[in-house]
């Protein structure tokens, strides 16, 4: 039993319907994100203005700084922080570092796409280095150590015990040489 015509242009259709629904979700929805993100200050994306240098340190406050990685499907690298919370005080800068393991045969670029929770804390946290500033490029095999330097505003509201920052790395498309 054979399929009609008009069924077999239908699965045509469902199938590059499917592919393009892929191909968006990989390469084109995480710069969108990003850029979207940034012009509006939505959805947790951190403010990285430098600290200031007359800032001042509160050691009466401690406050809870979380790290989740993930990595997308599409990507095959292995992501994970050196510690999965660390204590701070506001207004003292903080550096963690953050490993990357690239273990595709060929090189492979990524974005990381940062996400902050609870989103008052999102307007609180600054980092003034961070790998998701850019895209990162592993050689075949390559492991990178990439380091994440924040503070806390000393103006978060004193509710905020616990801060999330959350990375998640996508595939970049390829350059075209």
């Amino acid at each position: 039993m054979t399929m009609p015509s008009h069924q077999k242009r239908q699965l045509r259709m469902l199938l590059l319907s499917v592919v393009g629904m892929f191909a968006f979700a990989v390469f084109l929805m995480p710069p969108l994100y990003d850029a979207f993100c940034e012009l509006t200050g939505l959805n947790g994306k951190p403010n990285t203005t430098a600290a200031a240098a007359s800032q001042e340190v509160d050691l009466n406050r401690t406050i809870t700084v979380e790290f989740l990685t993930s990595v997308d499907a599409g990507l095959p690298w292995q992501f994970k922080s050196e510690k999965n919370a660390v204590e701070v005080h506001p207004g003292q800068i903080n550096k963690v570092s953050f490993d990357v393991v690239n273990n595709a045969g060929t090189a492979v670029t990524g974005r990381a796409i940062p996400s902050i929770s609870p989103a008052l804390g999102a307007s609180h946290l600054k980092k003034t280095e961070c790998f998701c500033f850019r895209e990162q490029t592993l050689a075949a095999g390559q492991t990178l150590d990439m380091p994440v330097v924040f503070y806390i505003d000393p103006d978060l509201p004193k509710s905020v015990k616990t801060i999330t920052l959350a990375y998640r790395f996508y595939r970049h498309p390829d350059k075209v040489l």
